[in-house]
């Protein structure tokens, strides 16, 4: 009997401690499975949710945010990091409010523990062909895509590039 009373506060010890690095640490809480490299925050539009290594099984529109090949990691001068998601309805909507983003939002990436800061500058649609048609800006860019809310056989495309810091 001693033994299992014990056992159940050292868990609820563990819970507490998780619990309060959560609190004070929320930067690191999102990098404890290897295969989790970072989040999207879109603030607009109440979105805050993990992304995947490009490599992993979760990294598909069907469980989560996904990195689209042909990315590049946001780290590397002049990149282009591809983010796409599910709209519409259910628990893997993530990108159902998108069209709801206009110029000058902002979109926070975090990546390998580092912060990087978007602001949308180009909004339009295209049919669905496989590709997006992306200009290059000659800064460091994050293209999120989904199914147009409007339009049939046609995905929504917002282009942000990197807020100049201060």
């Amino acid at each position: 009997m001693v033994k299992k009373i014990l056992i159940i506060i050292i868990i609820s010890i563990l819970t507490l401690r998780i619990s309060n690095e959560e609190i004070l640490y929320p930067q690191k809480v999102w990098i404890k499975n290897n295969d989790n490299i970072g989040k999207i925050i879109i603030n607009k539009i109440n979105l805050n949710e993990k992304i995947y290594d490009i490599n992993s099984t979760n990294n598909t529109s069907e469980k989560h945010v996904a990195i689209l090949n042909g990315s590049n990691e946001p780290e590397i001068n002049n990149s282009i990091l591809i983010l796409a998601a599910h709209s519409g309805v259910g628990d893997i909507a993530y990108f159902n409010n998108l069209d709801k983003l206009n110029l000058n939002d902002e979109v926070i990436i975090y990546y390998k523990n580092k912060k990087y800061k978007y602001i949308v500058n180009d909004i339009w649609e295209e049919k669905k062909n496989g590709y997006i048609h992306i200009n290059n800006d000659d800064k460091r860019q994050l293209i999120l895509t989904t199914c147009s809310p409007n339009k049939d056989k046609y995905q929504l495309i917002i282009n942000c590039t990197e807020k100049e810091s201060n």
